[in-house]
């Protein structure tokens, strides 16, 4: 039973790589290609590490798939926040059918930053309190 559940998630992940394969290829712009990769791509990956836990029937095996499921799981959204913030500051073109564009002025052109964000004016450790020193 096992072996056919297995099977059957090695399917399933697979064809979520394949459909993220072809969002690659296929879709027109970086940020829709970027969507792809990581929705798909991760949960296919994510469905392959899963059948080979449950195939290996070893704890050393189940423990690195766990470790890759949670690298990715972490790190995919990450990435694709950041390149997608990198592409949009480089000012790589949305598709042509993109019907709205919610950050068109809300980036500074010199400091790339948001508008309403401010620089705090103490660094991080300042504006910590040291409980030693409030005990005085």
């Amino acid at each position: 039973m096992i072996d056919l559940i297995g099977g059957v998630l090695i399917l399933i992940g697979a064809g979520f790589s394949l459909i993220a394969g072809i969002g690659l290829v296929r879709l027109p712009d970086l940020y829709l290609r970027m969507h792809a990769a990581t929705k798909a791509g991760t949960l296919g990956a994510g469905l392959v590490l899963l059948a080979i836990m449950l195939e290996a029937g070893r704890l050393e095996i189940a423990v690195r798939a766990v470790t890759g499921l949670v690298f990715l799981f972490f790190t995919a959204p990450l990435a694709a926040h950041l390149l997608g913030r990198a592409g949009y500051l480089a000012g790589v073109p949305l598709w042509d059918r993109t019907i709205q564009d919610d950050l068109t002025g809300q980036y500074g052109e010199q400091t790339k930053r948001l508008q309403g964000y401010t620089q705090p004016d103490a660094p991080l450790t300042d504006a910590v309190s040291n409980p030693a020193q409030d005990a005085d």
